[in-house]
């Protein structure tokens, strides 16, 4: 759904491990790497957005993860110009997110990268809670340290 100002409503997940680490996926095909993401589709919340998602893209279920915390209010970012989709309408300029924080409680055996037809992600590793924010590309960044400063308090 993109709202009247071009964002598109989406949902973010910061997925901790029991040792404070995150889950970090590489995008298939790619040397591009971030926390799970999507978007909300019409007339879904934005907490059933992020359960679709998550088991999309990890293969993880609800019973799977303790829902510690989301973010009070959406992050916004711009999509540079260079990748706008200018013939789509209505032109998307960037996305809105609602961000939760996740704790494991399943196991590693749990995830299934392949959980559905077109696969987001083709690897996975654990890495420190800050690190994604030196590495995310750089119109990312600063909703990356956003959502991280306001989840921080649920680790």
């Amino acid at each position: 759904m993109i709202d009247s100002k071009g964002y598109r409503s989406n949902v973010g997940i910061v997925l901790c491990n029991p040792e404070g680490k995150v889950f970090w996926a590489r995008r298939c095909g790619q040397d591009a790497w971030q926390f799970p993401q999507g978007g909300i589709d019409e007339n879904e919340s934005p907490v059933d957005a992020m359960y679709r998602e998550l088991q999309e893209e990890t293969g993880l279920l609800p019973e799977h993860v303790e829902v510690a915390g989301q973010t009070s209010d959406w992050l916004r970012y711009h999509i540079p110009d260079h990748l706008l989709r200018r013939h789509s309408k209505p032109l998307c300029i960037g996305q809105k997110q609602i961000w939760f924080c996740l704790k494991l409680i399943g196991t590693e055996n749990d995830f299934n990268l392949s959980e559905c037809d077109k696969p987001e992600f083709d690897r996975w590793r654990w890495v420190d809670y800050w690190s994604p924010v030196d590495e995310i590309i750089s119109f990312k960044r600063d909703v990356y340290r956003q959502a991280l400063e306001e989840l921080e308090q649920y680790l």
